[in-house]
């Protein structure tokens, strides 16, 4: 039987791939054997990377450019580049939302039967069930420009961006999946904890130390590391997941399961 893991033969994007998960991921995916790693971001890494495009993920023009200068066959898209809502909200819809969206479309057309998409989203986009319909309106805007405008009138439910941008992330990843499973093509998101990474600083900055503290230690008090979720992202990239589509799996040492079964004391929050 052939490893379902190994990525021989494979050709990968992954955004966000200068530092913390996307870093790990690109050295985890060059260890499994990936034929091809194609890194978009602002910065060049210095890992394994194969080539290059410098890629704002928050300028339209420039994701459009990126996917135009990829040939096909892209076997795994990964979605990985993300900021903090320490960013101007529209900024941060852009790049953890809308240019996630623009260059998963603009690419499924170059993936073949047996590819796969996934998303990197949050567990702070899990608290989409309360307000669905407003995350499917802002979903269903034709394009990122009225997607802007309706953010910016439901300012109040948007906030910083941050959490609203990983429940639209966590939706379209299910929304989507219908789409491209009829091209042969999976995706599915990872939605993890706090992870340590060059970031935490900012979100400690948006959501406060205490906040971020509380989830580590509900999470049975180790922070995750970029390893630990690159190998999830692995995981969902590769044959293995064959049969997995439109999930969004919590990363997060069992924090939903604990906050689902009442098992979360609440009391470090006081």
């Amino acid at each position: 039987m052939e490893n379902p893991f190994d990525y021989s033969g494979k050709r990968v994007v992954v955004t966000g791939a200068f530092s913390g998960v996307g870093a790990a991921l690109v050295d985890l995916l060059k260890e499994i054997g990936a034929q091809e790693i194609i890194a978009l971001d602002i910065h060049k890494p210095d890992g394994p990377i194969d080539r290059y495009i410098e890629t704002n993920m928050g300028d339209a023009d420039a994701v459009a450019a990126a996917a135009a200068a990829i040939e096909g066959p892209v076997d795994v898209l990964f979605n990985n580049a993300g900021i903090a809502g320490t960013n101007p909200t529209p900024v941060v819809m852009q790049v953890n939302y809308l240019g996630l969206r623009q260059l998963s479309e603009l690419l499924l057309e170059k993936m073949p039967v047996g590819a796969s998409i996934v998303n990197t989203a949050s567990i702070a986009g899990g608290q989409w069930p309360d307000h669905l319909g407003e995350v499917l309106e802002c979903l269903a805007c034709p394009d990122p420009k009225a997607a802007l405008a309706w953010c910016e009138a439901h300012a109040e439910r948007v906030g910083d961006g941050y959490a609203f941008s990983k429940e639209c992330v966590q939706i379209y990843t299910m929304q989507s999946a219908k789409q491209t499973i009829a091209r042969g093509v999976r995706t599915n998101s990872v939605c993890p904890a706090p992870i340590d990474t060059p970031l935490i600083p900012d979100f400690k900055k948006t959501m406060t130390d205490k906040i971020i503290d509380w989830t580590v230690e509900q999470c049975g008090g180790t922070i995750a590391t970029p390893l630990d979720i690159a190998k999830v992202l692995a995981f969902l990239g590769s044959d293995a997941s064959v049969y997995v589509n439109g999930v969004n799996l919590n990363v997060d040492a069992g924090f939903n399961a604990f906050m689902t079964t009442g098992q979360v004391d609440f009391s470090g929050l006081a």
